[in-house]
């Protein structure tokens, strides 16, 4: 199949059950940013169950304003919050160690545009699983796509209704067992292990 998806913010376990399926990826670009989305936040385990990452953004005066065009705010140091949480949540996770130093530099890394952090966390976890495959762009947008799957309902996470396996998390045993969160949390729990259960999802 080939696929239309959004750039998300290290995406969540539906895109890359999705990404791995598809004989071709396109990434959504021209689509006007739509708060309250995974465009700009992420899910995690935390010690107090699902903890949401946001991105704080410049709020800009257009009405409509191209996802590719907004810019990240850096106001505050939410960089260093998003990894503090992440090191609460999976210090103790079996894998976190393991790819500790390849995703940390994003965290220190400063980014003007929120598509292209959106895409360096995406490449890192291609690197991280081991993954290879060629993306194309969109260069105009689309209501209907139907010479493509279209995944791009992934992206509001409200609306994304894929259930998976079960595998271990850290904190089961106080909140049990949380569907469907960020690919970090099914990379730091299963780590080369994490390849195989994608394959093994259907969408």
């Amino acid at each position: 199949m080939d696929i239309l998806i959004h750039p998300t913010y290290f995406p969540s376990i539906s895109h890359f059950v999705a990404i791995i399926k598809a004989n071709s990826v396109t990434f959504e670009m021209e689509d006007n940013f739509q708060k309250q989305t995974n465009r700009n936040r992420m899910y995690i385990y935390s010690p107090n169950g699902i903890q949401l990452l946001n991105i704080p953004i410049k709020h800009s005066k257009e009405i409509h304003q191209k996802t590719k065009d907004v810019r990240l705010e850096t106001a505050f140091d939410w960089q260093k919050q998003h990894f503090k949480s992440l090191e609460a949540a999976y210090r103790t996770s079996p894998f976190f160690e393991y790819y500790e130093d390849a995703i940390a530099p994003i965290f220190t890394k400063k980014h003007t545009f929120l598509m292209d952090l959106n895409f360096e966390t995406i490449e890192i976890v291609k690197k991280c699983l081991g993954l290879t495959f060629e993306a194309n762009k969109t260069i105009e947008y689309f209501h209907e796509v139907p010479s493509f799957d279209d995944y791009r309902i992934l992206a509001n996470g409200k609306k994304d209704n894929s259930n998976f396996d079960e595998y271990t998390q850290v904190f089961e045993e106080k909140h049990g067992y949380i569907n469907n969160l960020s690919i970090l949390d099914l990379l730091f729990n299963e780590g080369r292990y994490a390849l195989e259960y994608l394959k093994k999802q259907s969408i």
